[in-house]
């Protein structure tokens, strides 16, 4: 009898940490179908992004990337990126993919521009830069210094 009220116990552990995560996720603003606006912008490198990759602004997260594609005639990737709801951004702002560290996960960094004007629905930022990796920069360095 002892091991069926331990077995039930654990059970209702188990169940009550899934109702936990299930609430966690659930309180996530950026959910498909959310409200918030997006927009495009090209690199020429996605390495380290997917749909789903944070979109951080002075190290906040204001939003997501929701879809990558191709550019079959410029060979750039297109990204769409989706905004929360409330954030206002400038038009010409910058958008580059950066890495938390050495092992990190990668983000889209946005570097608010000055001017009074602010990205619309369906508007591009024209200013990225793709991921620039550690073998690359060694590799310039090296190839600068001769």
């Amino acid at each position: 009898m002892s091991e069926n009220r331990l077995e039930l116990f654990v059970g209702v552990v188990v169940l009550v940490v899934a109702g936990f995560f299930l609430a966690y996720l659930l309180q996530d603003e950026t959910l498909p179908g959310s409200s918030g606006y997006g927009v495009s912008a090209s690199f020429t490198s996605a390495q380290g992004v997917a749909v789903g990759t944070d979109i951080r602004m002075a190290g906040v997260r204001i939003g997501s990337v929701s879809a990558i594609n191709l550019d079959q005639e410029n060979f750039v990737a297109d990204l769409e990126l989706s905004f929360n709801e409330g954030i206002m951004i400038p038009e010409d702002s910058s958008a580059t993919i950066v890495s938390e560290g050495l092992l990190g996960g990668f983000f889209v960094e946005i570097v608010p521009g000055g001017s009074f004007d602010y990205l619309q629905e369906g508007d591009q930022i024209i200013d990225t830069q793709g991921h620039v990796g550690l073998v690359q920069l060694l590799t310039n360095f090296f190839f600068s210094v001769q």
